[in-house]
């Protein structure tokens, strides 16, 4: 089971594709599509989009797990945020992917244990649980820890993972 985790934003988009391979993950690829300022909103969405499907065309993933809304105080960032989600998940589906989304609350139970936990917190985790040294962008390790919890959840095959494994 191959998984693209992606953290939509406007300026930052992060992904990661994460593998199952046995009853170990390994990751397979990670970035973020960083964008500046003071591009058009429209030329922001078409990059995100291009450079998805540019991921997904070369990881090839079998399942898109993004990551949910979230209450935001400005309204203008919730607007620009659901517009990347909405790309986002126009990419997946357009590659014919079946697309799953969790809550920050959610990823970060799953992946640290905790609902609350820090970023840094989970940028450790994710590198622990990835057996990766590489210290990454705080995008890039969200992705990576979506993609994480959908392999850890019901709704993936590798369920139970977690209570069996050796890390």
């Amino acid at each position: 089971m191959r998984v693209l985790g992606v953290d939509p934003g406007s300026i930052a988009t992060g992904f990661g594709v994460v593998e199952r391979v046995g009853n170990r993950m390994v990751l397979m690829a990670d970035g973020v599509i960083r964008q500046s300022r003071g591009q058009s909103l429209s030329a922001r969405l078409k990059r995100i989009y291009d450079d998805l499907m540019g991921a997904i065309e070369e990881t090839r993933p079998e399942e898109v797990a993004v990551e949910s809304l979230f209450f935001a105080r400005n309204p203008q960032s919730a607007l620009k945020l659901g517009h990347a989600r909405g790309v986002t998940l126009l990419a997946a589906v357009n590659a014919g992917l079946p697309v799953f989304e969790y809550s920050p609350l959610e990823v970060k139970k799953a992946v640290v244990g905790y609902g609350r936990a820090s970023k840094d917190q989970v940028q450790l985790m994710v590198g622990t649980l990835l057996n990766s040294r590489k210290r990454r962008s705080r995008d890039a390790a969200d992705a990576l820890a979506i993609a994480v919890c959908h392999l850890l959840s019901s709704a993936s095959p590798l369920a139970g993972y977690w209570t069996n494994a050796r890390v």
